[in-house]
């Protein structure tokens, strides 16, 4: 794997945040260990300094783009964890349809033994998920949503445009059987006070060229 694959965003000494692109994992799992992001991430750092460490703070689905971070040492990483509600993540999304122009969606999700994340009213055992959404606009049936999320579920975005009967393009898992080649959900912006030196960091990612050709 070629290490100018990796796209930096943002470095200092205790972070750093970089790009994932669509179809790509975040980390290892049973099938993969080395086409990661996580391991392009790992590459990057070891070739810096052989000694350096680093540790992922939070993860995107393998079908979405955008923004990750990863912290340079554990205490970093427990920081930024520990205050992650405060983080502001923002979203752009294209969705078949047209949603009612802004709304907020609030529920309880739960995931099957097969990873199917759904909706339920069974509060105790479900998670619960909030989702804030503006419509930016509209073409051809299509709509460019700006998302802000305020919890962080599994396949929370995916599950709330399903059950808006706007489901995101390319999302095979909970959407349409479409043409697409790529979901489109793209985690844009990510806004949040710097664990050590408490600055406000404000990290933000142009729409995509594929959002783009969409909305002409």
């Amino acid at each position: 794997m070629k290490n100018n694959k990796l796209k930096i965003v943002y470095e200092d000494k205790y972070l750093l945040v970089v790009f994932k692109s669509a179809n790509l994992l975040t980390i290892s799992n049973q099938k993969e260990s080395e086409n990661t992001l996580f391991h392009q991430v790992y590459l990057y750092i070891k070739r810096k300094n052989k000694n350096n460490k680093i540790f992922i703070v939070h993860r995107l689905d393998y079908e979405t783009s955008g923004l990750v971070m990863f912290a340079k040492s554990m205490k970093v990483k427990e920081i930024m964890q520990s205050n992650w509600d405060k983080v502001i993540r923002k979203y752009m999304a294209i969705v078949k349809g047209v949603p009612p122009l802004k709304g907020t969606i609030k529920s309880y999700l739960k995931e099957t033994k097969t990873n199917l994340v759904y909706e339920t009213n069974d509060k105790k055992n479900g998670k619960l998920a909030i989702t804030d959404y503006k419509v930016i606009l509209t073409k051809n049936d299509y709509s460019l949503l700006e998302i802000n999320i305020k919890t962080g579920r599994k396949n929370q975005i995916r599950v709330h445009m399903q059950s808006l009967g706007t489901p995101i393009l390319g999302d095979k898992k909970y959407g349409l059987k479409d043409k697409f080649k790529r979901m489109y959900l793209h985690a844009y912006y990510l806004e949040f006070n710097h664990p050590i030196t408490k600055e406000k960091i404000k990290l933000e990612l142009d729409v995509p060229n594929e959002f783009l050709k969409i909305l002409k």
